[in-house]
C-alpha cells in the first residue's frame, strides 16, 4: 500500500508496505546530481557523498559502520547526472536505527579535514580505476564526445586536478545551497508502517529550511562526430549513440521496446549477429540513458582491431534494417514482455521498490501504477517502433568513440550514415 505526506518544511516521505516483507528499505534521495554542479565544482556531489559516511557529530565512520554491521544491516549511496541517494536495509525491528543513522549522516556530517583529505585519495583512486577498466571509460569518453559542453556530458566522478582542490568550505557551501527541503525526498518499502516512519522520520528532519537555489538544468546539444582516443590495449572499445527518449517523453515506452529488440538481451539482433553467428565480440549491447529532458541510445561493443570495420558495418545494417523494416509481432510481444518480467522480478525486492518510490516521486510527482507502464507498452506497435527508429537514426544525431589501438584504422564519419 503506497502513502505519502509532505511535512511542514517541504520534504516529501514516501512509503510502500509490503505485508510478507521482514525487511525495509529507506532511502533520503535529492534531486540534485552531477549536471547540476558549476564547471569548478566538477565530482563535488560525488565526493560529499563520500563524505557523509566519514563521521558526524555523534559518530565517528567506524561507529557508522559497526552499528549498522552489529544489526546485519546494509547501507550504501550513489550520485548519479540528475539526482543522489542514500539507503540502507535491515530487518524491521532495527527501522529506528537505520533512520537514526541516515538521518545522523545527512544532517550532522562534520567534514573533519583529515577525513576529507583521506577521501580525496580514495576518490583519485576511483578515477583512476575507471580510467584502467576501458569498457567502464569508453562510456565516459562517449557521454563527453556526444553532449558537451552541456554538464550533463561531464563525468559523475570528476576531473581529478578539481577534486585536488575541494575545501570544507567549498563542500558546505555546495551542501547549503543545493540540498534543501523541496528537493528531498524520503522512501520507504516493506514491512514499515507509513504513520510511524513519518512519527520516526519529522523530528529529525524538521529542522531543516534551506532557501531553494534555482538548479538551471539546460537541453544538452547533441554533437554529431566521430572521436578517437588511442591507448594500448588488445581490443578497441567502442560506443555508436543517437538521440533517446527523455523519462518523459510519451515515446518512452516504444524507445524502450527498439533498444531490447536491437541490443538489449542475448536474443537481441546485435547479440545473435555480431556475437553468436559471426563470434565478433565476446560482449556487445545496446543501453538506453534517459534524463528529466534528454536521452540517449548507445551501442557498446569490444572487438578485435582487425575487426573493427566489419562489426561497425553489421552494426549500421541493422540500424538500417530497423528503419526499413517493421519488425516482427513476435519481436514485439516478447520484447513487451521481457520488459514486463523485468519489472516485476524487481518489485520483489524492497530495496527497488524503495528506489521506484522515489524516482517516480522525483520525476513525476505521483506514485506510478505498474498496470500503467504495462498498458504503456502494450498500446506501442510495430510501425511506431520503425517510426522511431526513422526519427532518431539520423546522421545528424550519430556519434561514434573509439578507445584503444585506433592508430592507422580506416574508420570514418561514413559508419554514421544510416
Amino acid at each position: 500500500m503506497y502513502q505519502k505526506t509532505i511535512l511542514e518544511n517541504g520534504i516529501r516521505v514516501v512509503t510502500e508496505k509490503i505485508p510478507h516483507l521482514h525487511s525495509v528499505s529507506v532511502g533520503i534521495w535529492v534531486d540534485v546530481g552531477s549536471r547540476d554542479e558549476q564547471e569548478q565544482e566538477s565530482g563535488l556531489t560525488h565526493f560529499i557523498e563520500h563524505m557523509l559516511f566519514k563521521g558526524t557529530e555523534r559518530r565517528s565512520a567506524l561507529d557508522i559502520a559497526k552499528e549498522l554491521d552489529a544489526v546485519g544491516g546494509m547501507s550504501n549511496a550513489f550520485t548519479a547526472k540528475e539526482n543522489t541517494c542514500f539507503h540502507a536495509k535491515v530487518l524491521d525491528a532495527h527501522l529506528p536505527l537505520v533512520v537514526d543513522i541516515l538521518g545522523d549522516i545527512f544532517l550532522h556530517s562534520v567534514f573533519d579535514a583529515g577525513e576529507l583529505d583521506r577521501e580525496r585519495q580514495v576518490i583519485l583512486q576511483e578515477i583512476t580505476l575507471v580510467e584502467d577498466t576501458p569498457d567502464e571509460y569508453v562510456h565516459v569518453l562517449f557521454q563527453q564526445a556526444f553532449w558537451e559542453p552541456n554538464p550533463l556530458g561531464r563525468p559523475i566522478l570528476g576531473d581529478a586536478g578539481m577534486v585536488q582542490n575541494f575545501t570544507r568550505k567549498m563542500s558546505l557551501d555546495y551542501l547549503h545551497r543545493s540540498y534543501h527541503p523541496e528537493r528531498i525526498v524520503l522512501s520507504a518499502a516493506g514491512s514499515v508502517d507509513h504513520q510511524e516512519f513519518i512519527t520516526r522520520v519529522e523530528p529529525l528532519f524538521r529542522s531543516l529550511s534551506r532557501m531553494p537555489h534555482p538548479i538551471r538544468r539546460t537541453p544538452p546539444p547533441i554533437n554529431a562526430r566521430l572521436a578517437k582516443y588511442s591507448k594500448e590495449l588488445e581490443q578497441v572499445h567502442l560506443c555508436l549513440g543517437t538521440r533517446g527518449t527523455s523519462l518523459m517523453d510519451e515515446s518512452r515506452y516504444c524507445c524502450g521496446i527498439l533498444n531490447v529488440i536491437f541490443g538489449g538481451n542475448m536474443s537481441s539482433r546485435l547479440f545473435q549477429e555480431v556475437r553468436e553467428r559471426r563470434g565478433l565480440a565476446y560482449s556487445i549491447y545496446s543501453f538506453l540513458s534517459s534524463h528529466s529532458d534528454s536521452g540517449m541510445l548507445g551501442i557498446y561493443a569490444g572487438v578485435r582491431p582487425d575487426t573493427l570495420e566489419e562489426t561497425l558495418e553489421l552494426i549500421r545494417r541493422e540500424l538500417t534494417r530497423l528503419k526499413r523494416e517493421p519488425i516482427t509481432e513476435a519481436e514485439l510481444r516478447e520484447a513487451k514482455e521481457h520488459i514486463k518480467g523485468g519489472m516485476y522480478l524487481s518489485a520483489e525486492s524492497s530495496d527497488s521498490r524503495m528506489s521506484r518510490l522515489a524516482k517516480n516521486e522525483i520525476q513525476f510527482g505521483r506514485f506510478v501504477p505498474y498496470e500503467e507502464i504495462e498498458t504503456g507498452l502494450d498500446r506501442v506497435t510495430s510501425e511506431q517502433v520503425m517510426g522511431l527508429a526513422q526519427e532518431i537514426f539520423q546522421p545528424d544525431s550519430m556519434a561514434l568513440v573509439l578507445l584503444g589501438p585506433v592508430d592507422g584504422l580506416r574508420v570514418d564519419h561514413t559508419y554514421l550514415e544510416v
